[in-house]
Parts: C-alpha cells; structure tokens; sequence
C-alpha cells in the first residue's frame, strides 16, 4: 500500500496537544527536546499548559504544531510504519521537510523560528484576517474577491467544496458576507493575519536572508509543494521558494489529485485536529484515512 504523512497547519492548535506522544515515544520526545532547545523556551510546557489565547500566538502556533506532527511521524517510525511521500499545508510544509531529509530536525525549527518571528511581526503591524468558504467553487469564489472593493483574493485551495480568502479585514469580511448570501458557508479563521497574501511580503523578505544559511539536500522520499501542487525534483532554489511560500496560495486540492493519480490510498494526518484528512475526504473516494494525535493513535494503526 502506498502511503503519504500529511502534516499539520496552523490554526490548529489546541491545547494539551503532544503531551500524549512525547510521554509514551521516546523519538516523540526528542523532537521536542531539540526544539526547545532552538526556541529558547520548553516548547512541551507550552503545548501542555498554555492557554489557548497564548498557544495561538504564531510564534508560539508555528514550533509548536510542527513538533507535534513530527512527533507523530516518529512514533510511527518507530513502529516501523513510514511513508513514501510527504505533503504539509502551510506551515505543515516544514514539517514536510524535515521528514523527507530536505533539511535536519535542528535546521528545521531553526527555519519554523526565524519564519514564525518574522511573520509574527508582518502580523501586529497588518490587520489581515482569513474565511474558509465552504459550498462554492473556485471559480465562484475568485469572481466575487475580483469584484470586492479592497485587497481580498483566495490563497488556500484546500478541496474540492473549500478555499479560503484572506485579505485586509473590511473587504475580506466584505466578501465573506456576499458569499455567505449567496448560500455558502463562511467561518472566520482563528489566525493572527491574512498569511500566504501579499500582507506577508514583508515577512517573506526578512525569513529569505535567514533561510539562504541553511543547508539543503535532495528529498529521500516525494515531497509535494504548495507553490506548485507537483513534486519539489531540486533544492537549488530552496531558500527564495521557502520565502515566496509565505505570501504565494497553496494548491493543496492538487497536491491530493496527484497522490491519488499516482496511486496513494493510504492518507495519514499527523498533527493536531482532522482537518486535512476532512479535505481529502470530501475530495477523493477510495483512500484510506488516519489520525496521528495521541500516542493511543500512533498503537491502532500499528
């Protein structure tokens, strides 16, 4: 069976998440240990004892829903259970990496640092917000953002029945609320800005110069790109994709059609929450789901 790890992003958050796997895996546990030791702060205190409010702080948000996807890959190494291809929506895309050997566990959180402070910063300084749009297609979608007043447009393809706008908060909400009018269902994202828009360009310009000092390898497994929805074949330009990755829309939809082209029927979802096997289900028929939050999770599917 051909199976891909799906990883995590951010808005997912929730609190308690990881304490199960770090307790029970001692790869689990590693990956947390190295982290906090990158960010300057016990990544697993925050994850176990912070309060939602502060979990959702994208300096905080971005380390933290990394480590515990990577932690629920881990622990299913661990039971000899791995895959030949990897995707990550968003932020997940970094985890992605770290997975498929396109940069070391330490390097990683390095990038997740220097990416979620300057993007953190682009955030307080923008009043960007994000909606899901649920029951309209893209096309649909794309013509009401073209005819909002203000800077709103689609920047996360996510399945065939979901895409999600973001923007300035006035025409994001303006076109949140025509949509919703005309019979879709629009639900407010719980992030700190209108990521993968043009409102991060100043996040991606300051992540670029950290992200050039990192060293790259040839992935050892498939590793598909939001940028692109396809296969990454190099890493020659690696740093400046990294930074356009921030203000460019990520094809989730076809990163899935391509797995199931290419003959993927095992979808695993490590990380916190449902929401990317919830995708692939209202997307593609005849694959097999799984979630990876707790370690109780990582023992069923072994």
């Amino acid at each position: 069976m051909k199976r891909v790890i799906m990883f995590s992003g951010q808005g997912s958050q929730a609190e308690g998440m990881g304490v199960s796997l770090a307790g029970n895996s001692a790869k689990a546990k590693e990956v947390f240990d190295t982290a906090s030791q990158i960010l300057g702060f016990d990544l697993l205190d925050k994850c176990a004892n912070a309060p939602a409010e502060e979990l959702a702080k994208t300096v905080i948000a971005q380390p933290a829903i990394m480590a515990v996807s990577l932690a629920g890959a881990c622990a299913l190494l661990e039971k000899g259970i791995e895959a030949t291809a990897a995707v990550g929506h968003s932020l997940g895309e970094y985890a992605a990496l770290v997975y498929t050997g396109i940069v070391s566990l330490e390097d990683g959180f390095r990038l997740i640092k220097a990416r979620s402070e300057a993007m953190q910063k682009a955030a307080d300084s923008s009043d960007g917000v994000m909606y899901a749009i649920i029951g309209k297609t893209t096309e649909e979608i794309e013509a009401v953002c073209e005819k909002t007043e203000g800077y709103v447009l689609p920047v996360n393809y996510n399945s065939a029945v979901q895409t999600v706008i973001a923007g300035e908060a006035e025409p994001a909400k303006a076109a949140a609320d025509a949509l919703a009018e005309a019979g879709a269902r629009a639900i407010k994202l719980n992030v700190a800005s209108a990521f993968h828009s043009k409102l991060m360009q100043p996040a991606a310009d300051e992540f670029l110069q950290f992200a050039k000092t990192v060293t790259y390898n040839a992935p050892k497994i498939t590793m598909l790109s939001n940028i692109t929805g396809a296969p990454i074949t190099d890493c020659e330009n690696a740093a400046e994709r990294l930074a356009a990755h921030i203000v460019s829309p990520v094809r989730f939809t076809d990163e899935i059609y391509w797995l199931e082209k290419n003959g993927f029927e095992q979808f695993i979802e490590c990380g916190p929450g449902k929401t990317l096997t919830g995708l692939v289900r209202k997307t593609v028929k005849n694959v097999a789901l799984a979630n990876i939050q707790t370690f109780d999770d990582v023992q069923a599917l072994s």
